[in-house]
């Protein structure tokens, strides 16, 4: 067992896909029965679904199996050395004083390869791309500083904000508060939610001053509020009249009463990355009743390459339904996972096609 902070410091390597962690623990995947190293390649799996252990022997004990892929019982794999070399500068860049976007072909320069090749090497072995790689490195820095006590500008400085201005610009998206309330463990940050039944089962909705942070599907309230209270470990929960009507209205959607205009209408309070904003809102624009690919996502978003990463964003969001990643199948048509269970995900496939019934 570890305490909170410990948790979430391997949650940031993980996140990251921090090799220099590799060895240091495995985390298991509660959906999968999958255990991994901290670098694994493979889609980000939810917070709520991780369970980290000090060894692979702990986590075998525990009923999970070694990942194929990353082959956590191996010794680590030799990344290129060219990979090896951008992956530092980027560390470097990301715990200096410097905001500035690192560009690739300074990038490439440094690592010894063609700016194309650096960028399909580093993303096909990390998992993300190197300006992702990198904005999640500054983050996960950012975190660090401030659960150490750090003040948010001193936090701000030693992550690459060193006037602060970009911290506050970004940490209500990508923190989903701000950064003074991070430093808190989100300690004085007020979330109203509710459970309301639904066709799918209960259906847990939540909110900032802001707007609706968290929507989520589950078995029973309790287990739903557990998550939240996983997901927020240090707000101030309560039930909230003003989110009771955002649940109405989802529910209403979900039980085939209300189309997407009724969840369009919702104001919204998510935390993520830039990219995974732009995801976000390329979901939100497929229609009801349509389905797309990760890949045909990928290529509206103008990066046919970045498949892998838009599933990374799809797994990454907690707004369930209000952002429709239900809509989002296998390449080969089949419906694919679904954070709140495969079952759920074929009923809302099946009802949008039958026109909500």
């Amino acid at each position: 067992m570890h305490d909170t902070r410990d948790a979430d410091r391997r949650w940031d390597a993980l996140v990251a896909r921090d090799r220099a962690h590799d060895g240091a623990f495995v985390y298991g995947v509660r959906t999968t029965g999958v255990y991994c190293r901290p670098s694994c390649a493979s889609r980000r799996p939810r917070r709520e679904n991780v369970a980290f252990f000090d060894a692979a022997e702990a986590a075998r004990a525990a009923g999970f199996r070694a990942c194929k892929r990353c082959r956590p019982d191996a010794p680590p794999e030799a990344e290129p050395a060219f990979v090896a070399r951008a992956r530092a500068r980027l560390d470097t860049h990301a715990a200096s004083h410097d905001d500035r976007a690192l560009p690739l072909a300074e990038l490439a320069a440094h690592a010894g390869a063609s700016p194309a090749h650096l960028q399909r090497t580093f993303t096909r072995v990390v998992g993300l791309s190197p300006r992702a790689y990198l904005d999640a490195r500054r983050l996960a820095h950012l975190k660090t500083r401030l659960r150490a006590g750090d003040t948010v500008s001193r936090a701000a400085a030693e992550s690459g904000f060193p006037d602060g201005r970009g911290v506050y610009a970004r940490a209500p998206r990508a923190l989903g508060m701000s950064p003074a309330a991070w430093r808190r463990g989100g300690r004085g940050e007020r979330v109203d939610y509710a459970v309301v039944p639904t066709r799918l089962g209960a259906l847990l909705v939540a909110a900032t001053a802001r707007g609706v942070c968290a929507v989520a599907l589950g078995d029973d309230e309790p287990a739903l509020a557990r998550w939240l209270q996983d997901e927020l470990p240090a707000a101030e929960l309560a039930r909230g009249d003003e989110v009771d009507g955002y649940a109405r209205a989802v529910a209403a959607w979900v039980d085939g009463d209300a189309d997407d205009a009724a969840l369009h209408a919702l104001p919204l309070d998510l935390a993520g990355t830039d990219f995974q904003q732009r995801v976000w809102r390329a979901l939100r624009a497929i229609p009801y009743g349509a389905t797309r690919t990760y890949a045909e996502l990928a290529a509206a978003l103008g990066d046919p390459r970045a498949a892998r990463a838009v599933a990374g964003a799809c797994a990454a969001n907690r707004v369930a339904l209000v952002v429709p990643c239900h809509r989002v199948v296998r390449g080969d048509g089949a419906p694919g996972g679904y954070r709140w269970g495969a079952e759920r995900k074929a009923r809302l496939l099946d009802a949008e096609r039958n026109g909500g019934r």
